[in-house]
């Protein structure tokens, strides 16, 4: 059986103990951590005691988890995404890398099942060949800081950014080629960017797959819907995730959803569950 999880972007009007008990009590068998202000900030002074809680709370209602770093206003306050792994100056790619390091060691106090990252967006002052040679630098430094855990490192392809398909991840992987590296698939960015489509993508990338983000979407537009309004087609998807038998999360990802959370949870497990 498939087990469904549910990313915590997408209630951020809650507290994170509400969050979880809700996405427990909905069905749901994992959560997607998305470390932000509010949830298990690195560089929060009570960290050490929210992270024992949150253990013992996810043990509790027997929820998996994987780590999710892709909140958008956490590192600055006025610029989304930012700094990145790719940023022009050098203290900012440092500071990503200092927050991917800090979200490993949450990781590993949550026996968490992957670290999910991505490339950011390449600014115009920043050359191509720059962007590959820090991406690439910053990745293998991640890598070595993460030999003490051994936490899958689960790089997700995002339209828009410097790595957005699945051709780019596989020539980031050459340059990495360790068996700890590994894909974060977002079923709806490979529905926009790959024309063989997402269930293909699973497929052809079975091996690798760490982490999978679900949602609908249109074509041609990068806009995260509930299940039933975009163009995917989602019987297809989940025979394919059946094929390959994939044992990770798949976990729902409505980052724009927190005003209803709940019945978009609940929606989104419900229509998930019928196709399961």
């Amino acid at each position: 059986m498939l087990r469904l999880g549910y990313n915590t972007n997408g209630f951020n009007c809650h507290s994170l103990e509400a969050a979880l008990d809700i996405i427990s009590d909905l069905g749901y068998r994992g959560v997607a951590l998305t470390l932000d202000n509010y949830v298990l900030n690195p560089v929060d002074p009570e960290l050490d005691r929210k992270l024992d809680d949150t253990k013992a709370l996810l043990e509790k209602k027997s929820l998996a988890c994987v780590i999710e770093t892709g909140a958008r206003f956490l590192l600055d306050p006025r610029h989304k995404h930012e700094p990145t792994l790719i940023s022009p100056e050098a203290a900012g790619r440092q500071k990503r890398l200092d927050f991917l390091q800090s979200a490993l060691d949450i990781a590993a106090r949550l026996e968490a099942e992957a670290l999910a990252f991505w490339s950011g967006i390449r600014q115009d002052r920043v050359s191509e060949h720059a962007a590959w040679e820090w991406l690439v630098a910053g990745c293998r430094r991640l890598l070595e800081y993460n030999a003490q855990y051994g936490i899958p490192l689960a790089f997700e392809p995002e339209p828009g950014m410097f790595i957005e398909n699945l051709t780019q991840y596989q020539t980031l992987k050459q340059h990495l080629n360790h068996k700890l590296w590994g894909l974060t698939l977002d079923l709806g960015h490979a529905f926009l960017t790959e024309a063989a489509g997402a269930a293909a993508c699973i497929r052809k990338f079975s091996m690798e797959i760490k982490n999978i983000h679900a949602e609908d979407m249109c074509r041609g537009v990068h806009e995260h819907l509930q299940f039933g309004e975009g163009q995917m087609d989602y019987d297809e998807i989940i025979q394919a995730l059946k094929e390959i038998d994939y044992t990770g999360l798949v976990n729902v990802e409505l980052s724009r959803h927190s005003a209803d959370a709940v019945t978009a949870a609940q929606r989104a497990f419900e229509y998930l569950t019928r196709l399961i």
